[in-house]
């Protein structure tokens, strides 16, 4: 089993917290719960076309843990606006396939559009009060990949060395960055997922996310819009987290067990970035 010390913490316990996070929660900006459906739909608002991009998200694990707001503020940059359910701000590791990622008029190239990915997001509001993702770094196997989708997509993706491993009912994916700094960091996550979960307030908050927020120029915000069809979202129990790219993040390390789900996958589109 992995440990998380100084900002490792040992985690090795069921994550299908579900009943402990879940129920009659306040997300946003003290909005009641029955507005949740229409602030984070189940659909995407908008059908993303035309599209600059195309791919499948395959053997998804999201890992989630609760951090104090104006912690998770700091490293936003202006414009955006932490978003918070139950008081939290939340934080996710998320590792999984990207599958056939391409222009939607290009063919997909085997190997050199499929690749294992593992992000750390977290949740924001933008100046026009909608709702999205802020990327604090994406790791990926394919340094063109990095390449292209820094200076396209202005994103802080990572270079890393990355294996996704199913054996019986159990996924093990780990990571090691190459570049940039901090060069070594290391992820290791084994979960073994679990029955199918109807939506709620608490994962539409954390999975119904239509925008993916950057910064581009000097600075200036902007988002991409996003589109795939409703999360099929199931419990996962963590066998194993031992992760060091959530602190790389500039966050301290995540305390006590992640509220973990898994999806099986989604085709999703993202259109071009637009100014916020």
């Amino acid at each position: 089993m992995g440990q998380l010390h100084s900002g490792r913490r040992q985690t090795a316990v069921s994550s299908s917290l579900t009943r402990q996070f879940g129920g009659s929660l306040t997300p946003g900006r003290g909005l009641l719960s029955p507005a949740v459906p229409s602030l984070y739909p189940d659909q995407a608002p908008d059908p993303v076309r035309p599209a600059a991009v195309v791919q499948r998200w395959e053997t998804l694990t999201f890992l989630h843990w609760r951090y104090p707001p104006e912690e998770v503020q700091t490293i936003l940059p202006a414009g955006l606006e932490v978003d918070v359910f139950d008081g939290s701000a939340w934080v996710a590791l998320v590792p999984f396939r990207m599958v056939r990622v391409r222009p939607p008029w290009a063919p997909p190239l085997g190997p050199l559009t499929t690749f294992p990915e593992t992000n750390v997001r977290t949740y924001v509001r933008g100046p026009d009060g909608g709702v999205g993702v802020w990327f604090m770094s994406l790791d990926v196997t394919r340094l063109l990949g990095v390449a292209v989708a820094r200076t396209l997509f202005h994103v802080p993706y990572c270079w890393s060395a990355m294996t996704i491993q199913q054996e019986g009912g159990t996924i093990g994916y780990t990571a090691t960055r190459r570049w940039p700094a901090p060069r070594g960091a290391t992820s290791r996550v084994m979960v073994q997922p679990g029955e199918r979960v109807e939506p709620s307030d608490l994962t539409r908050f954390l999975t119904n996310r239509w925008r993916a927020y950057t910064t581009v120029g000097q600075g200036r915000l902007a988002f991409a819009p996003v589109a795939h069809e409703p999360w099929r979202l199931r419990t996962a129990t963590t066998l194993e987290v031992d992760d060091e790219l959530v602190s790389a993040s500039g966050l301290e390390g995540p305390d006590g067990p992640p509220l973990a789900h898994y999806a099986e996958g989604v085709s999703a589109r993202v259109g071009r970035v637009t100014p916020a």
